[in-house]
């Protein structure tokens, strides 16, 4: 589950990783309000507003100002809420921008004596191991510097028994070039955000950057968490920070309807049960001439409910030209899945695309049965390759 960055700070700020004070608005009329407040309780005559979407970029988008008053505050708030962002991430359909983060800006005028960081946290599959990646070239895109000076950036790996050791977070201090007191600052800011990343059951952390401040304290100027949805159910309070419009809307139907679904951007709907059985048929459709319009796993306890939801999530993609079922019966019954197809048609009405229907194994028989009798006009299949042609026939 991914997290706006002002909820990535208020987990972070819980363990102990230093942030800068900020005040989420969705009303304008509060940006004034925010930026007073903060000025109360930290100090400082500046501010950053920021956009709060699920993508990178931002800044480049014009997503994030720098305001020198309160009246730019304002303006900045005014310019940016509502305002449909465009973002490398987004791609050109951008998002709308329905919250803004007001925060002390750390950037102060005139100051020669600050840097910035690039630290992140994931799991390195191939290891088995948790790795801190980390670079002293912070606040630009890291690809950018993993490609020009590969150099520049170093990793951690973390040993999965004992966790962050004090030695690893000094080791990194010193790699980013650090000393005396920025040093020891940084060495408790690794601890820290090691210790936010294993106890909130994150499956990445980046913060970009990380930032040094002149008089040598070390802050997350941003933040990108990113939670695995398997272990929400120890974190009900982080579970409630799911943001549904932030999320395509066949995928958050598919959550409700307990559907592994990713949607992509192809042109052939796919409905299989079991992930690996789901690559394999996502690669027949390729190597067919079509290409996927989505990621769908209907799960090995698959009803004819959840057959029927999962074919509604693929009809409403209008770029479907033709759908791909392509059941194994193991767990899953074939006749299950026939009744669900049977029904989604039945409710929806007219289906205007081709549909190819590949069922083998547990009650196969029966369910061909059940599909030959309801007079529907789909495309058997026995084999994959088979389907697979038939793939290419339809989209011809």
């Amino acid at each position: 589950m991914n997290l706006h960055e002002f909820q990535g700070k208020l987990i972070l700020k819980e363990h102990g990783v230093p942030v800068p004070e900020g005040i989420v608005i969705e009303n304008t009329g509060d940006a004034e309000k925010a930026a007073l407040a903060i000025k109360e309780k930290t100090g400082v005559e500046s501010w950053a507003v920021k956009a709060q979407i699920h993508a990178g970029g931002r800044g480049k988008g014009g997503g994030v100002k720098i305001a020198k008053n309160i009246g730019e505050v304002k303006q900045f708030a005014q310019q940016i809420l509502g305002m449909c962002l465009v973002t490398h991430q987004t791609g050109p359909a951008g998002k709308i921008v329905h919250k803004v983060l007001i925060e002390q800006s750390i950037y102060y005028p005139g100051e020669s004596i600050i840097r910035e960081f690039y630290m992140s946290i994931l799991l390195n599959r191939a290891r088995g191991r948790n790795v801190i990646i980390y670079s002293p070239e912070g606040g630009m895109d890291i690809e950018e510097v993993a490609a020009k000076t590969p150099e520049r950036i170093f990793k951690e790996e973390i040993h999965p028994g004992i966790s962050i050791q004090p030695f690893q977070a000094r080791k990194i201090a010193y790699n980013l070039g650090l000393s005396g007191k920025a040093f020891k600052e940084m060495v408790k800011f690794v601890s820290c955000l090691y210790n936010a990343y294993e106890k909130s059951d994150a499956s990445l952390l980046e913060i970009n950057p990380v930032f040094k401040t002149s008089d040598d304290l070390i802050l997350a100027a941003d933040s990108k968490v990113v939670l695995d949805d398997n272990a929400l159910y120890r974190h009900p309070a982080y579970a409630a920070m799911r943001d549904i419009t932030e999320e395509d809307p066949a995928e958050v139907e598919a959550t409700k309807n307990d559907l592994n679904f990713i949607k992509l951007d192809g042109n052939v709907g796919c409905m299989v049960n079991g992930a690996g059985l789901a690559m394999a048929t996502m690669d027949i459709i390729k190597l067919s001439g079509g290409d996927p319009a989505n990621f769908l796993d209907v799960g090995g306890g698959a009803s004819p409910e959840t057959v029927e939801a999962g074919f509604r999530i693929i009809l409403k993609d209008k770029n479907v030209k033709a759908i791909l079922i392509n059941i194994f019966g193991g767990i899953v019954r074939c006749d299950r899945v026939a009744e669900g197809v049977v029904e989604a048609y039945k409710k929806i009405g007219n289906i205007n695309v081709p549909v190819i229907v590949r069922l083998q194994g547990t009650n196969a028989e029966l369910a061909k049965e059940l599909i030959d009798k309801s007079g529907l006009k789909v495309y058997p299949a026995i084999s994959f390759q088979e389907a697979a042609n038939l793939v290419t026939k339809v989209l011809q």
